[in-house]
């Protein structure tokens, strides 16, 4: 490769991965189902309940109520429905007596946006367009279980963390026939992780027996980024198959039905997730259903447990533990094996998790993102030092040459096979490898990629404050400062790097600053810091390195 094409090379590089990213979100193939999954041969439109085809299909509640059955056009009472509003150190949660639903979760670290710092983020929401909820109930032949349909007695209808407690207790409680059901949420202080649990009191004379089902129902989101895709869907785990995503067009294609031990199952979006983690000792059947008869269509990811038998005069119990919040990869890693894999890096999982372990070292020391990104790429430029070495000194090189490589080229003109016989000699007589400039620069530009995804992914950075105008590491800069000199100095590394001999691509290497400058106006100024500072960096190396070669040749 020449090595005049080798910056272009490189910045098209990741512009084009950035562009087939989006492009795969939008146009590319759905993967085909794996024999653990299964067409229900219906249309989406006609999907059962995989819980039960006797119940309302779960997609029908998005506001709190349930659709009524085929053929039963009555409700009960909205007078017997009741919200609870659950209120800890972190979150503001709101449960719902019609099947014990958790209707909205407020993260009260986590504003909408740094002017309104009250205004919380509602990760959980339930709006007449747009829904995001979790559900769980029982299943038994005799229909003696509550579903998330079903209405529970509450014994108050606010609960307060107060200061020195470390838990909040929210029980519900459901009775027919003898059959007591508790459902319980238990709270912690400072965490985002929330143990559910079915309590079974069997007061009746006959044994029973039942299963217990988690899902998490969405419809898709009403906003995406254009510029910076992120995955928005569902995920679930298990040691078998490891990390697997299922996005809405997956659900409406197929059905899901898939045997797992442990595991979990999730939606998530970007810097967070809510996700049902049930016994890893158990097993489970994944399950989706796409609801695509209503409007907006909602996609629901689930997990029903094997039966427990419950015999008369007994009690038996089903837990799950439910996380609500951000995507923190040091908690995630201690809840669930798989479960920082939501944190979604991408092919390039393996070193973007090492990136991001640093950055947050660095963190921890200084106590500024902003900060801890320069520290970042500097530890990173310093890494590859030699093999960017390497690679400048074959750009000096060329430039030292290029007057009489164009000479070349106006002697042999259109005679491109005697032009390329007198390079090589050239070549050979300066001792010039002509792809000693580009081999360095094709290891580093995974490592450069994986860099990308682990600022982009990180919540630590949404909101984190840098310098002066910069309030939020994770928004675009909003006076463009951060491009406009990462633009200048893409200027100042093309006058550096040795002249292109084809106008054509001399005039595109000319337009390219420009073109970036306002591609990278849009980006998180976390982003744009990393490229400026990793630009200076290579600005200094590549002119020291330049002018020594330049001063060994007189």
């Amino acid at each position: 490769m020449d090595n005049s094409r080798l910056f272009l090379f490189a910045a098209l590089v990741f512009v084009g991965m950035l562009m087939w990213q989006q492009w795969q979100a939008d146009y590319g193939p759905q993967p085909v189902p794996s024999s653990t999954q299964e067409t229900t041969g219906t249309s989406p439109q006609q999907q059962p309940d995989i819980i039960s085809d006797d119940l309302p299909d779960p997609a029908n509640i998005v506001d709190g109520t349930a659709a009524p059955a085929d053929g039963d056009q009555t409700m009960q009472p909205a007078s017997v429905q009741q919200l609870i509003t659950v209120d800890t150190d972190v979150v503001l949660a709101v449960i719902d007596t019609r099947g014990g639903v958790l209707r909205s979760v407020k993260l009260k670290k986590y504003p909408t946006s740094l002017e309104q710092p009250d205004d919380w983020l509602e990760l959980i929401h339930s709006e007449s367009d747009s829904a995001h909820i979790l559900q769980s109930g029982l299943r038994n032949k005799e229909e003696k279980a509550p579903t998330h349909h079903s209405i529970y007695s509450a014994d108050q209808i606010e609960y307060r963390m107060a200061d020195g407690e470390d838990e909040l207790i929210v029980p519900l409680r459901w009775t027919q026939d003898g059959i007591e059901v508790t459902k319980t949420y238990r709270f912690r202080r400072g965490d985002y992780l929330i143990d559910v649990a079915h309590r079974v009191d069997n007061r009746s004379d006959q044994d029973w027996q039942g299963s217990q089902y988690r899902q998490i129902q969405r419809t898709r989101p009403l906003e995406t980024s254009r510029l910076l895709y992120t995955y928005t869907g569902s995920v679930y785990y298990n040691e078998e198959t490891k990390y697997e995503k299922v996005d809405f067009d997956d659900m409406e294609d197929s059905q899901l039905k898939l045997d797992s031990s442990g595991g979990w199952i999730a939606m998530i979006q970007h810097y967070f997730l809510s996700a049902w983690v049930p016994d890893q000792e158990n097993n489970n059947l994944i399950y989706t259903i796409a609801n695509t008869r209503r409007n907006p269509a909602t996609y629901t990811i689930g997990m029903r447990s094997q039966n427990l038998l419950v015999p008369a005069g007994a009690n038996g119990e089903f837990s799950s533990q439910l996380f609500v919040g951000p995507k923190i990869v040091s908690r995630l890693e201690e809840i669930s094996p798989g479960l920082d894999l939501t944190v979604d890096y991408g092919v390039l999982t393996f070193l973007s998790k090492p990136l991001y372990w640093l950055l947050s070292w660095y963190h921890g020391f200084v106590g500024n993102w902003g900060v801890a990104i320069i520290l970042l790429t500097l530890t990173v430029k310093a890494l590859f030092y030699k093999l960017s070495e390497t690679s400048y000194r074959s750009m000096a090189k060329m430039r030292k040459v290029s007057p009489r490589l164009k000479t070349l080229k106006e002697r042999y003109g259109d005679d491109r096979q005697k032009m390329n016989q007198a390079m090589m000699e050239l070549y050979k007589t300066e001792k010039i490898n002509p792809m000693g400039g580009c081999l360095p620069i094709l290891v580093q530009i995974p490592v450069f990629i994986a860099l990308y995804w682990a600022l982009l992914e990180s919540v630590d950075l949404r909101q984190a404050p840098f310098i002066f105008w910069i309030k939020d590491l994770s928004v675009m800069d909003p006076f463009y400062v951060l491009p406009i000199v990462m633009g200048v100095s893409m200027v100042i590394q093309q006058r550096l790097n040795p002249p292109p001999p084809d106008p054509i691509q001399a005039k595109i290497m000319m337009a390219l600053p420009f073109v970036f400058t306002i591609f990278f106006a849009f980006f998180p100024a976390g982003l744009v810091l990393y490229w400026v500072i990793n630009n200076v960096l290579s600005i200094a190396q590549q002119w020291v390195i330049t002018k020594r070669i330049e001063a060994a040749g007189k």
